[in-house]
């Protein structure tokens, strides 16, 4: 009987330290994280391709691009990340469950991690759709036509040349020869390796301008020397892309932080909405 009685007044204790249950729960509501990465994942997919037929973004944050962007792309990629990470973090904010027991300032750090997760959540989805089935249906929009990057050799930026054109380069012939796949093959291998290492090997270059002479009728020395030009002009090339591709991740690193950031502002502007709500019946 006493032991009952002792039972019942922990538990009246318990109920009136947190009446609303608070602390004995998690302070996380998924189903509000879900429902606003949901909505902000469809609204920048919406966009993506609002964007791709307007012409005003040819790659997307989600995915490694070589391109250069320019303003407009810039303009439309942070465009997308303020309105779908404002959008999803509101939402997560608003929806999200009241906490009447919590002091101020966790409610605050709450709404924030809400908003920063949302926008977690929804960068996830996005990477997994872009880089999924629908990538492949969109992928001559997105890419542009720009050739896929490789980090020995990627295509050069503005002019979207690939290894292939230097190859051809090389063998080019005065009477008009098409090399074949094989042999651009191979070339294609050789300037990869050599352009990876910053420098092409003497054993290389030799074999290189042997394929010219031979091919060409060119003496060994003028072979060697148009070996040299075609390196020196990939070379650059390589150095231009991963310039433009620099530049490009530093842009969308920011628009994806401005994201994040907006996320974490609209959810605590739903979850202030949220707590002081009015009901009208």
């Amino acid at each position: 009987m006493q032991t009952q009685t002792i039972q019942a007044s922990h538990a009246g204790i318990a109920a009136a330290t947190a009446p609303d249950g608070d602390g004995y729960t998690s302070g996380t509501s998924w189903g509000a994280i879900v429902a606003g990465a949901a909505a902000a994942t469809a609204l920048t997919f919406i966009l993506l391709i609002l964007g791709v037929g307007l012409g005003l973004s040819s790659v997307s944050p989600y995915e490694y691009n070589d391109a250069p962007l320019g303003a407009a792309s810039v303009a439309w990629i942070a465009f997308m990340q303020l309105a779908s990470a404002g959008i999803g973090g509101y939402m997560a904010g608003r929806l999200r469950v009241k906490w009447a027991a919590v002091h101020g300032d966790e409610v605050y750090f709450r709404d924030t991690a809400h908003g920063l997760l949302t926008w977690a959540v929804s960068t996830l989805l996005m990477v997994a759709v872009v880089t999924g089935g629908v990538r492949a249906v969109l992928s001559g929009a997105i890419d542009s036509g720009a050739a896929v990057a490789t980090a020995a050799a990627p295509a050069a930026g503005d002019s979207g040349r690939s290894s292939t054109y230097f190859a051809d380069m090389l063998l080019r012939s005065p009477n008009g020869d098409v090399a074949t796949d094989a042999q651009r093959s191979e070339i294609n291998r050789i300037l990869l390796a050599d352009l990876a290492s910053g420098k092409i090997s003497s054993d290389d270059r030799s074999y290189l301008a042997q394929l010219i002479a031979k091919r060409t009728g060119m003496a060994q020395a003028d072979a060697e020397r148009r070996v040299d030009q075609v390196y020196t002009q990939a070379k650059q090339a390589a150095e231009q892309a991963r310039a433009a591709a620099a530049h490009s991740a530093l842009w969308m690193f920011v628009a994806l932080l401005l994201g994040a950031f907006i996320a974490a502002v609209s959810a605590i502007a739903g979850g202030r909405h949220r707590d002081h709500a009015r009901v009208h019946l």
